[in-house]
Order: structure tokens, then C-alpha cells, then sequence
């Protein structure tokens, strides 16, 4: 889908982020999405303040900006302004599935073993789906370490795969940890 960064042209739009309205003149970021209300095919856009795209839609402005022309020009100080956000914002974000941390409590249940996963102890995120009635959501899921391989083997991974996506991910772990992980998983 085509994303868009405009004037606004009237004051009416709302951020779907902040739920303020954009003013008339401002430079907005258009997000598009199907229009749940046309028989298909249809879209329309959701529209955000740019710094506050630049907080919550970071991958998508990043690409419009790059995609976007100098029409209406974005000025300097406010793409700096932008790159800030976006950085800080990317810097919050979970890492990718699968990855490494440790447990803040001891309330999640590893996925293959179904033991408590204790406070503080390695534990491997990954993703997986999660029914909630009717629907299904994607949602964090938990192993030991030493329970991760064999789960992960029969979703499909292989352990060359899950080794190397944990390398890749995994962050906020000491080489030590590491270590410990790698020798368990």
C-alpha cells in the first residue's frame, strides 16, 4: 500500500495516535489501509502527526519519506526532528522472534516443558499463535533453552536456524550469558 505525507488540507482529521487534530497546513502522514466499509479493493488512509508516526509507524515513514518526493517539501530541522524520534523509537522496539532474554517474573510457562520459567532465568521468545475464541492472534511465547531446539524442530526450525536467528536477536545479554545460552539450547 501506498503511504502518503501531505498538507493537511482542512483542520477535521484526527491522529490516529494522539487523537488530536491535525491543523490545517501541517505537514501529515497518511497511512493506508483497506476501507473496512467498500466491498474490497478500496482503501483510505489513517492520518497521523508526523512526530507522532515517527514514534509509532517508524518503518512506514521511514520508507514514504525516502519515497517521497520534495512535494510538499519537508523541511530540514523537521526530518532531523523525525530521524530523532524514529531512532529512539527503534531503539524501544522488541527485538525480532526468535530471540534471548531474561525472565522480569516468574509467571510465563515454557511452551514445551509447561514448568514456570523462574525470575531472572534465560528464557527463548518466539512467536506464535494464540486463540482468543473466535480469532487467533500472534502473540510472545516462551521456552528454556534447553527445551527451545526440539520445540522449534517441530515448527520447522532447524537448529542451525535458531542458533543463528538468537545471535542475530538476541540483545541486553553479556558474552557469558551467551555463552550459558548457547550451551544449553
Amino acid at each position: 500500500m501506498a503511504h502518503i505525507i501531505e498538507e493537511a488540507k482542512s483542520g477535521r482529521a484526527g491522529c490516529r495516535t494522539c487523537r488530536k487534530p491535525i491543523a490545517k497546513g501541517d505537514l501529515r502522514f497518511g497511512e493506508e489501509v483497506e476501507n473496512q466499509f467498500a466491498d474490497g479493493g478500496e482503501t483510505t488512509f489513517r492520518w497521523h502527526h508526523m512526530a507522532c508516526a515517527a514514534g509509532s509507524k517508524t518503518d512506514e515513514l521511514r520508507a514514504t519519506i525516502a519515497a517521497h518526493g520534495r512535494t510538499p517539501p519537508i523541511p530540514e530541522e523537521l526530518r532531523a526532528e523525525l530521524e530523532r524520534l524514529m531512532s529512539e523509537a527503534d531503539a524501544k522496539k522488541p527485538p525480532p522472534y526468535p530471540h534471548a532474554d531474561k525472565a522480569p517474573t516468574g509467571r510465563a510457562k515454557c511452551q514445551g516443558c509447561s514448568e514456570t520459567i523462574a525470575k531472572g532465568e534465560l528464557r527463548v521468545a518466539f512467536e506464535r499463535d494464540i486463540e482468543r475464541g473466535m480469532s487467533v492472534t500472534k502473540g510472545a511465547g516462551y521456552l528454556h533453552p534447553k527445551c527451545a531446539a526440539a520445540y522449534l524442530e517441530e515448527q520447522g526450525s532447524t537448529h542451525d536456524q535458531l542458533t543463528e536467528a538468537l545471535r542475530t536477536n538476541t540483545r541486553d545479554l553479556s558474552e557469558q550469558e551467551m555463552e550459558k545460552l548457547f550451551a544449553e539450547v
